[in-house]
């Protein structure tokens, strides 16, 4: 269901008489949040118009347990000042719980007779909720089911003939996933057990990537919860499947002199911390990329509103256009550069070496 919340400008005059604020608006988009927000309409007056799409909220403290309910049950009350420069807003429901939100975290512990919040009744909240972010993940995820589950079937129905519909599109991109990545990195004698999950996390970024670049769409892989899962993911297989030699190459790396693997030992610390740089990597290359490009577009599309110049206007819609153009590039750029490291790495836990150290010394 759509929520629609009018919200009175007149407990807000000092904010709307403010100049516009680029760095606001933007983190506001980027930023995951309790509601699925669509736009805004503008009407008569002192009033707006929030189109918005309710999402669970699911909260737990040791005081008060699990709260369920929908975001758009939450009644924004007055501003209330926390300690420094940060505000908290305080969430009323039912008339006696209140949430303090602080940028999309909650707490309790509101104090009435002091108007702030409280530390010394503070209860920690855990939030479980299905945000804007969980939202699109689980609308790609069920789109990846639908278009894959097609594709099968159609490699069924169409086995010895040429593809069909959307299994035609997609084929050649499977084909080059298992050929030129999979394959190319990993090796024949290994590739196949890779081949699934490279599959999976290429499609899975390339979606929500476009995802994103949708109007109202949610800025999931640009979500460093996200890459971190992904880059998690890539690092226990990794390291599972590390062969002998593989474990060699860090402790006891083939071409060394032999006092810079014991006597001074920097090889085997500088390979082991290569374990964890390698994942580390693979998580901040996503996200700023992505996050990079939504803010650039959004940035070019503020200038509108900081200069309000009917010559800066279509200069900016214009690069943003370009921008936004680019950012279907970058999108499946950056699943083939994630993918591909991740074949990468897999690669070399179990390549299979029968190296002479003599030979790798001279």
């Amino acid at each position: 269901m759509i929520a629609f919340n009018v919200t009175n400008l007149k407990a807000q005059e000092k904010e709307t008489e403010e100049k516009f604020n680029p760095s606001s608006m933007i983190m506001h988009h980027i930023a995951d949040s309790h509601e699925w927000h669509l736009f805004t309409l503008k009407g008569e007056g002192d009033k707006e118009t929030h189109i918005s799409i309710p999402l669970p909220v699911i909260l737990y403290s040791e005081k008060g347990g699990f709260d369920v309910f929908i975001s758009s049950e939450m009644h924004h009350g007055e501003v209330v000042a926390g300690e420094g420069a940060h505000a908290h807003r305080k969430l009323e429901r039912s008339g006696t719980t209140y949430y303090i939100d602080d940028h999309g975290h909650f707490a309790t512990g509101y104090d009435e007779k002091e108007g702030k919040l409280s530390h010394e009744a503070a209860d920690k909240v855990y939030d479980f909720s299905i945000t804007k972010n969980v939202a699109s993940m689980f609308l790609s995820v069920i789109l990846l089911f639908i278009v894959f589950l097609s594709v099968a079937k159609g490699y069924k129905k169409n086995k010895g003939k040429a593809p069909k519909g959307i299994q035609s599109l997609l084929e050649p991109i499977i084909i080059f996933v298992r050929d030129d990545i999979a394959k190319a990195n990993i090796g024949e004698k290994h590739y196949e057990r890779f081949t699934p999950y490279l599959l999976t996390v290429f499609f899975f970024i390339w979606f929500n990537n476009l995802l994103g670049l949708m109007p109202a769409g949610a800025n999931l892989t640009g979500n460093i919860a996200v890459t971190l899962t992904l880059a998690v993911f890539t690092f226990i297989i990794t390291q599972v499947n590390g062969n002998k030699t593989y474990w060699g190459h860090i402790f006891n790396t083939p071409g060394m002199p032999w006092w810079l693997k014991t006597v001074i030992p920097i090889m085997p610390i500088v390979e082991f911390i290569g374990i964890f740089t390698k994942p580390f990597s693979l998580m901040i290359r996503l996200f700023a990329n992505i996050t990079a490009g939504h803010i650039i577009i959004l940035s070019l599309f503020s200038l509108i509103f900081v200069f309000q110049s009917i010559f800066i206007g279509p200069v900016s819609v214009i690069f943003a256009v370009f921008m936004n153009v680019l950012e279907l590039l970058v999108a499946v750029l950056q699943a083939y550069v994630f993918t591909l490291l991740t074949a990468m790495y897999f690669g070399s836990a179990v390549e299979e070496h029968h190296h002479d150290e003599k030979e790798h010394a001279h």
